[in-house]
């Protein structure tokens, strides 16, 4: 069995228009977070997509998650355009996969209370993903 965190970490510090991605196996960190409308998608996606397919294999091989330590996505966006939507959808296509094979997956789904809109755009993708989220309201 493979220990938690062999794999190498992935982190894109946040700008004006992309998020903060942490992708940690070694903390369990997995977080998406801030703005999310770069103006070349790909460039910022398509590594984070190869990344988790990686991951994925690497869990297969060695699952360590378990409920009481679940592999858990924090998703912290206050905006995300339809084009980051397409690959969210994509990263959180993995979290299924896993989930279905048995890896305990947490999807934490923060947004502002107010924020109506972001609320239902979470329903929406776990309803694609079909994976069950935790919504997690920011008061200001």
């Amino acid at each position: 069995m493979h220990k938690r965190g062999e794999m190498k970490s992935f982190i894109h510090r946040a700008t004006e228009l992309t998020p903060e991605i942490i992708l940690a196996p070694a903390e369990n960190r997995f977080i998406i977070s801030g703005k999310s409308a770069p103006e070349d998608v790909r460039g910022l996606y398509y590594p984070v997509v190869e990344w988790m397919e990686a991951f994925a294999a690497e869990v297969r091989s060695g699952n360590n998650y378990t409920d009481s330590s679940p592999l858990r996505l924090k998703l912290d966006l206050e905006y995300f355009n339809s084009s980051s939507a397409e690959f969210l959808l994509d990263v959180l296509n993995f979290m299924r996969d896993l989930n279905n094979e048995g890896v305990p997956v947490d999807v934490e789904w923060h947004y502002d209370e107010e924020d109506v809109d972001l609320r239902e755009a979470g329903e929406d993708l776990s309803l694609l993903c079909e994976l069950t989220f935790r919504y997690c309201p920011k008061t200001r």
